[in-house]
């Protein structure tokens, strides 16, 4: 009777321990899980993305938002 027990035991610490991890780890594992779902799937076609990846596009939307005056002057030495 003792073996059942910790049988018992050991997988509900095994199903604790997995709920722990998926729970922690959510955001990682729902990415990994979603480009594994589009590596798998034979109609997927990443040219069909709509992420904004245009060659337009800038590399860096966000250089727009620095001041000019700040990078146009080299720094000060000590």
């Amino acid at each position: 009777m003792g073996a059942v027990t910790a049988a018992i035991i050991a997988v509900a610490g095994l199903a604790l321990g997995w709920i722990t991890i998926e729970m922690a780890c959510k955001p990682c594992l729902e990415k990994g899980r979603e480009a594994i779902d589009r590596s798998l799937n034979p109609d997927y076609d990443p040219d069909d993305d709509n992420n904004n990846n245009d060659i337009r596009s800038p590399l860096n939307p966000s250089s727009d938002l620095i001041d000019s005056s700040s990078t146009s002057q080299p720094p000060k030495s000590v």
